[in-house]
This record gives structure tokens, sequence and C-alpha cells, in this order.
């Protein structure tokens, strides 16, 4: 199986959606090193958009980010839909493939990221689950911490405690949203540094940084749909500044702005990389 060291990446990415496609042919930015999508949203899509994405994907490195595993789900594993993104990675070349810890369907699709109950059984589970599906893509995955508004029941333990339970069941990579630590942070009262801390470095593939609403003083909702906050980016240097320099990836999913305007956002995040690697020469330096 091929492991997630083997297939490391390095410096900024973003988040394409179709409606970036023929701006971001016709820049070519420099300030993007990588893109991620949705497998469920390019797979079998022929046309234009399908032109065009073999095209970008013939220039840039893709990562893909699953959105309808629904890896805690009571329904079966869809080995349909794994084998077929399987297809999908070998014909484009991608070799890192993400998803979240959470579920979204049962008999149906629920349209919604549902937390998984942080118990014994379901660390369990949910590793058995991610085993499939790396032994299927034959590559190791990495799953992402979500955010979440209502604390699920039973529990058993604490939101730190199953995500490093299920990594360590799994054998998996993770996929670090610092956004959703910072939301969760919030809605549910604990401290972001301290949560941040308790994670496993040596699993981290990339990050994931973006934008929410607040809809109350003590309610945030992730939406993937307004600028990076500074509280946001703050906690983006600290992960950079207690783990190293990790690649990271904005996400934009509504609420598009022109792509000029999200290349500012990618810019910012490889300034904060190029001055923690310049922190990290130093500090090497001076011991």
């Amino acid at each position: 199986m091929l492991q997630l060291q083997d297939m490391q990446l390095e410096g900024t990415g973003l988040g394409m959606r179709r409606a970036l496609l023929s701006p971001f042919l016709s820049t070519q930015p420099n300030t993007v090193d990588f893109l991620e999508v949705a497998p469920e949203n390019w797979i079998g899509l022929g046309g234009r958009y399908g032109r065009q994405f073999k095209q970008i994907a013939e220039q840039y490195r893709f990562v893909l980010h699953g959105l309808s595993l629904s890896i805690g789900s009571p329904a079966p594993l869809d080995v349909e839909l794994v084998k077929s993104i399987k297809q999908f990675m070998d014909e484009h070349n991608i070799d890192i493939y993400t998803e979240h810890l959470s579920y979204c369907s049962d008999n149906g699709h629920l349209y919604d990221l549902m937390p998984i109950p942080f118990t014994e059984d379901a660390v369990k589970y949910v590793g058995n689950r991610i085993k499939q599906v790396q032994d299927i893509l034959e590559r190791q995955i990495a799953i992402e911490n979500v955010s979440y508004y209502a604390a699920p029941e039973p529990k058993e333990m604490s939101e730190l405690d199953f995500v490093n339970a299920v990594l360590n069941e799994a054998d998996c990579g993770l996929l670090l949203d610092v956004n959703n630590i910072y939301v969760n942070s919030i809605n549910h009262s604990y401290d972001a540094k301290e949560f941040l801390h308790g994670l496993p470095g040596e699993r981290i593939s990339y990050i994931h940084v973006a934008g929410h609403y607040n809809e109350a003083e003590d309610l945030i909702v992730d939406t993937h749909g307004a600028d990076v906050i500074e509280p946001v980016w703050q906690l983006l240097e600290e992960t950079y500044r207690h783990f190293g320099v990790v690649p990271t990836l904005l996400e934009r999913d509504f609420n598009l702005p022109p792509l000029h305007e999200l290349l500012e956002e990618t810019q910012q995040i490889r300034d904060l990389q190029k001055k923690w690697q310049t922190e990290s020469v130093l500090d090497g330096a001076a011991s």
C-alpha cells in the first residue's frame, strides 16, 4: 500500500471549482502549487469541463477531498464509489484522497456532515471502514477533523481523543482543518491551541483554511463562503510554529469572488509559510 509519507505535497493549494476553470487556465497563477477537487463532482465528467480538467491536471498536482463516502454511516460502505475513485486517481495520476470524519447517509443522503458519537465502538467501526477503503485504493488516506454543532451521544471521550483514536486504529493520515478547530472551539467552548497541540503532527497530510459565518456570539457556521478571518490566520501560524510548515489549501465553496481575490489569500498562506520556514532555519542555526 502506498503510504502518505511517500506522497508528500509542498506549498500552497486551492480548491478548484468549475467556475474557476477558465480563469485559472488563462491566468496560470504561480502562487498555487496544488489543487483539490471532490471526486464525486468530476468522475465521468465530459465536454468542456472534462477537457479543461484534464488540461489543468497535466499542469498541476491534484488531491481529492471526498464528500459522500459517509465513513461513519450505519449503511454498508459504498464499495463501487471507492472503486470509481481509484480508477479516477489512476487515470489522472492522483495519489492523495481525503474524507471527513463524519457521516452523511443512512437509507438516503442527508446532505450534511453529521458527527459520529465519540465512543470506543465507533472508533473500531470507523477504523475498520477506513482500512477497507485503503485496501481498495491501495493507498493510505487522510481523514479530516470536522465541525459539528450538537455533541453526539453517547459520549465516552473528548473530540480530541476520538480523532486520535481513529487515526491510530485505522493507521491513516490527518487532513487538518484549522478553521474547523476554531469553529468548534467557539461552539463547544474549548481552547483551540490546546486541541491543536494534542494532534499527531506526524500524521498531517495537509491543512485546510477557510471562512465561516458568525450566526451568534457563541455559534459559528462552517460555510467556506467567506474570507479567512484573523483568528484563523493566527491559528494557522500557531500550527506552523508547533508542527513546522505544512502544505496548506484554501477552501472556498460559496460566494466565490474573482480568482485574483482568492489568489490574494493563497499568497497570504505562502507568505506565512515563508516566514515560518525562515524562523525554522534561524532556530536551527541558533541551536
